[in-house]
């Protein structure tokens, strides 16, 4: 997909808002890596505070997929999830305003021979990643081994979104729309690495019903399509923030076996399988904000 055009109809005042806004960014990446942890921990406070609804929909995801935890446990982990959430904004604006070149010293790698074996096959790689806070962060990471095309969500407002596409094309090869399957496919044909990130409700109509963390949650079939379509190996992959605040991992999973296997729902399943096993490393690092249970199975109640 070809970068948005730059627009002189950006400077009308309608758009300062978001100029102040990518001002603030570019700002944010130049600062000492402890002023942006703590700069980020300040703005996951003052969202846990003031953002009642994201803090209630967070709130309803960790209890219904930690049952198991007392209801301090829970509360603590919300409050994580807005603190990891906050450095995760300064993260990305680091991913977006630097060179990646300049993080090489911040990452390790885990098996990364598990992605080299499957670009062997000359087949493309659906490397799968996940919403964590450090989404973007990861993907620049990433880049500087292994060049990746990006399946992404356009922004609604057309100036964040010529800044946000722009500077995902430096980091990645390219970016394609998330309706655009063709050019997935396209991509993966030419042998080239997709990153994907198939963990978020995208509706009824292109989803089955599979469990996550013991719900039933709307999951995209397009995994398994784009599989099918294109015989390209699906290599999960992990990336977190380590316990320092200073350091990343990102750690790759073996190509899946036997994927797909023709059923759709054992398909899903086996895929929310593995984002939760990467969810359980550093449970406060996901995007709880997220509706991820917006989509409900016929005559259940909504949740949110």
């Amino acid at each position: 997909m070809a970068k948005s055009a730059f627009s002189p109809a950006y400077f009308h005042p309608r758009y300062w808002l978001t100029w102040l806004a990518i001002g603030a960014m570019y700002t944010a990446a130049w600062l000492p890596w402890p002023m942006k942890i703590g700069c980020g921990k300040a703005i996951g406070r003052l969202a846990w505070r003031l953002a009642k609804r994201r803090r209630r929909i967070t709130e309803t995801n960790i209890a219904l997929c930690f049952p198991d935890k007392t209801a301090v446990e829970q509360a603590t982990l919300v409050k994580e999830t807005f603190l990891a959430n906050g450095i995760g904004l300064i993260e990305t604006a680091t991913a977006w305003c630097r060179n990646a070149e300049d993080l090489r010293h911040r990452v390790s790698r885990i098996n990364q021979d598990h992605l080299s074996r499957a670009l062997v096959h000359k087949r493309g790689v659906l490397v799968i990643g996940i919403h964590f806070s450090t989404l973007d962060l990861g993907g620049a990471l990433h880049s500087l081994f292994y060049p990746a095309d990006v399946v992404y969500r356009p922004h609604n407002n057309p100036l964040f979104d010529h800044f946000m596409t722009r500077a995902r094309s430096r980091t990645f090869g390219r970016t394609i729309d998330r309706h655009d399957l063709r050019g997935v496919v396209r991509h993966l044909k030419a042998g080239r690495i997709v990153w994907y990130s198939p963990d978020q409700d995208f509706g009824r109509d292109v989803s089955v019903f599979a469990p996550f963390f013991g719900q039933q949650a709307a999951t995209i079939k397009l995994t398994a399509k784009i599989a099918r379509m294109t015989g390209a190996p699906v290599v999960p992959m992990m990336f977190h923030r380590n316990p320092d605040n200073r350091s990343y991992t990102i750690e790759w999973l073996p190509a899946l076996e036997n994927f797909p296997s023709g059923d759709e729902v054992a398909d899903a399943s086996r895929i929310n399988t593995i984002i939760e096993q990467a969810i359980l490393k550093h449970p406060e690092q996901y995007l709880w904000l997220h509706r991820r249970f917006k989509t409900r199975p016929p005559g259940e109640e909504k949740i949110y």
